[in-house]
This record gives C-alpha cells, structure tokens and sequence, in this order.
C-alpha cells in the first residue's frame, strides 16, 4: 500500500463544492470516480480544503492510498483521461503513508476577483464578481490591515460552522488594482467556513462607503456574523495555492 498526493485544479462552476454530497456533483466525487475506473479500487480521499460550491482552484491537495503499481507521478496522466475538462490533476506523486495535507503545516492563499463595470463581462462572469458602483480601493486597504495577524474571526465566519474554534491567522492580505478588476489576496494557515467571502464582502462595504475601515476592529471584537458585510459571490473565489511549510512530513 502506497500514498499518493495529488495537485488539482478545477473550475467549481458546475459542483456542488469539493466534498462529496448526497445532492450535485463533486470534485471529490469526480476524482473518486476516476481513482476507481483506472485502479479497480474504492479510494478514501482526503482533501486539503474543502471550497464551496461554486468556488475554484488552481492548487488543491488530496491524498489517496492505493495498491496499484503504477508510479505515483503517472496517475496525473492516468487520471486526467478518465475526469472531466473543467477538473485536471496537474501533480501526482508518491509521499510517506501518514502525510495528510489537512493536519500538515501548510499555507493557503485565496484570491478573490471583483470586476468593475456597468455590467459582468460575460468572458470573466464565472470567475469574478461583477460590482456597478464605485469603490474607493485605499479605504478597502486601510480596512484590510486591521485583519492580519492572529484573531477570533467568528464574525467572519458562516453561523453553521463546525469548526472547534474561531481563532485564525491571516499572514498576509493585499489588495491591487489590474485593469477594471480588484484583486483581493489573502494568505493565512487555516480558514474558517466563508471567512474569504465574508472577509470580501465586508471590505466591499468599506469600499462602498457604509463602513468606515476602522470599524473592522469593532466587527472582529464583536464575535457576530451579523456584524459583518454580506458573503461575497463564489464564483470570484480561488484557491490560488497550498504551500506545505515541512516538507519533511512528507
């Protein structure tokens, strides 16, 4: 029995999320399907992160034990024949049999897209939210650094969470202008259930002019998902990256 980790990206327009769900197709449920057509084998599948639906991703991390003998950096090729156009593995390879990229040191980066513009461009519509009015980008800044470092982010948070605690830590968040888009890019350890959405919903408000950035500390010491601006669309949210931090657990 070996363990095999897989790199995927996917556009989430078509599923219900990653994870495997009694209504809509998965990713997870995808991959499982094509572990099985090509190694005759029911995989137990972990995943890194377990986006929302609708919501895409260039780096996800997965992990499957198999006994095939089929090198581990062939199943990309492998697997790829046997899944859908909108879902690829573009990393395969053999890793120690206890390595799991949920309980591993790891950093995750988001990028969430806002197009701005009378109308959604119909090219950019599935990965990008499109927003008519204006903002003023230097506010949603100045409201974004409040949110770096360690915080209980429980207002930033879905109610239906069911994660043990609200406390994260956010490494890095910026924001850029490209063009007509506004990019906003959040890196931190570990995420709560719609914390980026929230997080981008939130600093569209400032944007917006209907909260002011020094309230985020207000929102945050609240502890109340009330408190916070509404959840930003999942179709301008992307896991860009995982990147593991001990490589040596591998």
């Amino acid at each position: 029995m070996k363990r095999i980790l897989l790199k995927i990206a996917y556009d989430g327009t078509a599923y219900n999320g990653w994870q495997l769900a009694k209504d809509g197709e998965s990713i997870e449920g995808k991959l499982m399907e094509a572990i099985r057509d090509l190694t005759g084998e029911d995989p137990d599948i972990g995943g890194a992160s377990r986006t929302d639906a609708g919501v895409h991703a260039k780096a996800n991390l997965a992990v499957f034990d198999t006994d095939s003998s089929i090198p581990g950096e062939k199943f990309s090729c492998a697997l790829n024949t046997r899944l859908p156009s909108d879902i690829r593995v573009v990393m395969s390879k053999e890793v120690d049999g206890d390595f799991h990229p949920r309980s591993a040191h790891t950093e995750k980066t988001y990028l969430y897209r806002i197009q701005r513009g009378e109308f959604p461009d119909p090219i950019r519509a599935r990965y990008t939210w499109n927003v008519s009015y204006d903002l003023d980008v230097d506010k949603m800044r100045d409201a974004a650094g409040y949110l770096k470092g360690e915080h209980d982010f429980k207002s930033f948070c879905n109610v239906h969470t069911d994660a043990r605690t609200t406390v994260r830590e956010i490494t890095d968040i910026g924001i850029e202008e490209k063009d007509d888009e506004i990019h906003i890019t959040v890196k931190g350890y570990g995420f709560l259930y719609n914390m980026v959405r929230i997080i981008a919903g939130t600093l569209v408000e400032v944007g917006r002019g209907r909260t002011e950035p020094g309230e985020m500390s207000t929102i945050l010491n609240a502890l109340n998902r009330e408190k916070a601006g509404p959840t930003a669309p999942a179709q301008g949210l992307t896991l860009m990256d995982i990147r593991i931090l001990d490589e040596k657990s591998m």
